[in-house]
């Protein structure tokens, strides 16, 4: 659905043209995605994994579908592997499960959402994303939620530093 196939009343209500997809909504200008229900499992069974090492699930919007759906699945992953299988000019989401070893010998096992929107994308992607995004976190009950612009700075540093605002 197309920007222009919602448009708002002029009591500020949002119409639909009958035409248009039901997975999708317009809320303050911003297209809000559904997440595909195999996503949803996807996301709870990764949650409860029993694995430690790193792992993460790569997330994407189908544009044509606006529908937010699993793009890829990683094992054993680090941060700058990650890092190297995003898109260039591409927004997409990442669920990070990340093996955090702290300063007094502890471990843990953070679930980390990063939004990944680097300078460049096609406006009417970040805003799709944008949109979509608490929807996601929302259905994923994530609470660990960062973004980065810059691809380059998504380091195992940046991350400990994120999650050093948690402790």
């Amino acid at each position: 659905m197309s920007a222009a196939s919602c448009h708002k009343n002029s009591k500020r209500n949002f119409t639909r043209n009958s035409q248009t997809d039901q997975t999708c909504r317009m809320s303050s200008s911003l297209v809000v995605c559904e997440v595909d229900a195999s996503l949803q499992e996807k996301l709870k069974k990764f949650r409860f994994r029993k694995e430690t090492s790193n792992a993460a699930i790569l997330i994407k919007i189908d544009m044509e579908k606006q529908l937010v759906i699993l793009e890829e699945e990683y094992e054993n992953i680090s941060l700058d592997e990650l890092r190297e299988e995003l898109p260039e000019r591409q927004p997409r989401f990442i669920v990070y499960s990340y093996k955090l070893t702290h300063s007094d010998g502890r471990v843990s096992y953070p679930l980390c959402f990063i939004f990944s929107s680097p300078v460049g994308c096609k406006p009417e992607q970040q805003m799709m994303y944008a949109g979509s995004k608490n929807r996601l976190v929302q259905s994923a009950d994530l609470t660990k939620i960062f973004e980065v612009r810059n691809p380059d700075d998504l380091t195992e540093d940046w991350l400990k530093e994120k999650l050093s605002f948690f402790r």
